[in-house]
C-alpha cells in the first residue's frame, strides 16, 4: 500500500475537521491557556476537530497510530502513524485572521509520506507526497512549484514571530533577516504553503513540534523545495526549522544561522 491510497481518506478527515471548526471561527469562543508563564491557546474548536479526525481514523484504520496536539499519542509504534494539528495557528484563529489551517500528516515507518494543509474558511487544500504537490481551492486546481531565488538579497523571509525564539536563536535569525529583501511575521502553516506555491522564498522557525511540521514536509518537497533543521538534519521531529524554495537560499541561510 502506498501513500496515494490515502488521498481520499485525507479529504474525508479534512472535511470532517473543517465542518467542526468553522462554526467556532470569528465567534466569542472561550480560550484556555496551556502554557504557564506564557500564552499557548487552545479552544473547543481545536479539541472537537481532533476528536472528529481521531474517530474516523480509529474506525477506518484501527491498526494505525495517531500523534496529535490535543490528545497525545496512540500506537505510535505502528507502521502508519497519523500526525494531526487540528488548528495550526490558533493565535490567528482566535484573532479572526485567516492564517491558520488543519494539518493532516501521515508517516510510514517514521518517514512523512503524505500531507495536507486545509484552510476551511478560504476553502483551500494544499497536498503533497514528496514527489508532487497540488493546490485545490476557489482559484481552481494546479500543481505547486517553488520559485528560484539564488541569493538572500532577493529572498522574501517569513517566521511566525521572532518573539517565540530564545535570545541566541533570535540573534542568529537577525543575521539572515538583515540580508533578505523582505521579512514578514505571521503565517504559521500558511507560510509553508505559500513557499510551496512560489510566493515566498524562505521560512525560519524554532520550537516546532512534530505535529507542526510533519504534514508540511511532503508539500514542500513535492513542490521542489528543501526543508531541514538548522543543523541540516531531517525535520520531522520539529525543533529549529529552515524551509526554502531554492537550495542556494537554504545553504546561505544555514551558513548564517550557524556562524
Amino acid at each position: 500500500m502506498t501513500a496515494i491510497d490515502f488521498t481520499s481518506f485525507v479529504d474525508q478527515l479534512a472535511t470532517a475537521s473543517g465542518e467542526t471548526i468553522l462554526p467556532f471561527f470569528r465567534t466569542a469562543l472561550a480560550v484556555e491557556n496551556k502554557l504557564a508563564g506564557g500564552f499557548d491557546p487552545v479552544t473547543a474548536a481545536d479539541r472537537a476537530a481532533e476528536d472528529a479526525m481521531r474517530s474516523l481514523i480509529r474506525q477506518t484504520f484501527p491498526e494505525h497510530g495517531i500523534l496529535g496536539e490535543e490528545y497525545g499519542n496512540e500506537h505510535t509504534e505502528a507502521e502508519y502513524v497519523w500526525v494531526l494539528d487540528p488548528i495550526d495557528g490558533t493565535k490567528s484563529f482566535i484573532s479572526g485572521m485567516v492564517a491558520w489551517g488543519t494539518l493532516i500528516g501521515l508517516t510510514r515507518l517514521g518517514d512523512p509520506v503524505y500531507g495536507m494543509m486545509h484552510q476551511p474558511f478560504t476553502r483551500e487544500r494544499f497536498t503533497g507526497d514528496s514527489g508532487a504537490a497540488q493546490y485545490r481551492g476557489p482559484a481552481g486546481e494546479r500543481d505547486l512549484h517553488v520559485r528560484k531565488c539564488d541569493a538572500l538579497s532577493d529572498a522574501v523571509l517569513f517566521t511566525t514571530s521572532p518573539l517565540l525564539m530564545n535570545a541566541s536563536d533570535r540573534a542568529a535569525f537577525s543575521k539572515v533577516e538583515n540580508k533578505v529583501k523582505l521579512s514578514r511575521y505571521g503565517g504559521d502553516c500558511y507560510a509553508y504553503c505559500m513557499l510551496a506555491a512560489g510566493q515566498i522564498d524562505l521560512i525560519i522557525e524554532t520550537g516546532l513540534k512534530p505535529y507542526d511540521i510533519v504534514a508540511l514536509i511532503p508539500i514542500i518537497l513535492g513542490a521542489g523545495g528543501i526543508i531541514t533543521t538548522w543543523d541540516n538534519r531531517p525535520p520531522q521531529a520539529g525543533g529549529r526549522i529552515v524551509a526554502a524554495g531554492d537550495a542556494r537560499t537554504h545553504a546561505a541561510a544555514l551558513e548564517l544561522l550557524n556562524s
